[in-house]
């Protein structure tokens, strides 16, 4: 055997096996940025608007904010999307509250905003995610609110009513259950760790990246088949094909604090205002088991609806879960 040969192969070997990965992101990042092109060509926020998107200013970044019936006379709603959608998945919503005679407001939340995307993994523990939200309430003008949130932002949601109750009217979560539960689950209950055991996947450093990078459009259009409409996957997608955004997205897996300390504190603050809880049957990122043990956290009258579908609520059962929001306002 020609050893010198041996070792060139093995050079080549290892050569592709790092350069092609390297080109395969290269080709499928869109370095022409064309999702931050168009939020940054969006009007500023102002008084005067009263459905629309935006670009809003708030604890020192920029949001794009989608508004809709600002200029009516009802009680205020602030909507807060989950991994890895935008503040699009909540339009039908919008459009159904403001036609009730709400003031609705969603927004791309920090890391999925072009400008609002910070590229340190400390900026996104949960204290900071919650003070975006009250500085959107502020800068729009909401004083008091009610807050409604699915996935990730159910768990922002669950810890913004825990700090400022005095801001919050009423609350919706969805799909997540009260996030010291949910949090206590990923350490001690066994059916939950396993549920959830794609999160540490998530938080493992550039592999995550990589791999929703080079999934193809038609790739992500088939694991989300009746889950997103095709406005959806397209807004989604640029998002994320953009270089940092999907990185800034899981960085909020990568900064949850999971030690007992952290869990114990967020156990330790009562909801004091009226909660709705919904949640899919079929939901395979939730164990049932850990749903009841939020009712001792909850000082405050709480509903709650089961659907027989699975984590996407509102994108499976959307005429059920409006309705169910807007009696649970009222």
């Amino acid at each position: 055997m020609n050893w010198k040969y041996l070792k060139i192969g093995i050079v080549v070997l290892f050569s592709l096996l790092l350069i092609v990965p390297i080109i395969l992101y290269i080709n499928a990042v869109d370095w022409s940025k064309k999702h931050s092109t168009r939020v940054a060509a969006l009007p500023l926020y102002t008084n005067s608007v009263n459905t629309g998107e935006y670009r809003l200013g708030a604890n020192g970044m920029e949001f794009l904010i989608r508004v809709a019936g600002m200029q009516n006379d009802g009680p205020a709603i602030i909507l807060l999307h989950g991994f890895p959608e935008s503040s699009l998945m909540w339009q039908p919503f919008l459009e159904a509250a403001s036609a009730k005679g709400y003031r609705v407001v969603a927004f791309d939340q920090r890391g999925y905003s072009p400008g609002a995307r910070p590229t340190n993994v400390e900026a996104y523990e949960i204290d900071h995610l919650v003070k975006d939200v009250i500085a959107v309430a502020d800068q729009v003008g909401f004083d008091t609110f009610h807050l409604v949130g699915h996935d990730w932002g159910a768990g922002i949601g669950w810890k913004t009513v825990m700090d400022f109750p005095e801001r919050i009217l009423t609350w919706t979560a969805m799909s997540i259950p009260h996030i010291g539960v949910f949090s206590e689950g990923l350490i001690n209950h066994p059916e939950q760790q396993k549920r959830s055991a794609y999160m540490q996947k998530l938080r493992t450093p550039f592999l995550p990246e990589f791999l929703f990078q080079i999934s193809s459009k038609k790739n992500m259009a088939e694991k989300m088949k009746g889950r997103w409409t095709s406005e959806q996957l397209a807004e989604y997608l640029a998002i994320h094909k953009e270089h940092g955004a999907t990185t800034a997205a899981l960085n909020w897996y990568r900064a949850m604090a999971t030690d007992k300390v952290a869990i114990d504190q967020l156990l330790e603050k009562p909801i004091e205002r009226p909660t709705l809880f919904i949640w899919g049957i079929h939901d395979p990122v939730v164990a049932p088991s850990i749903i009841p043990l939020q009712k001792s956290h909850i000082n405050a009258p709480y509903q709650e609806l089961s659907l027989s579908t699975g984590h996407s609520l509102i994108q499976t059962k959307k005429d059920s879960v409006i309705h169910a929001i807007l009696v649970h306002l009222n």
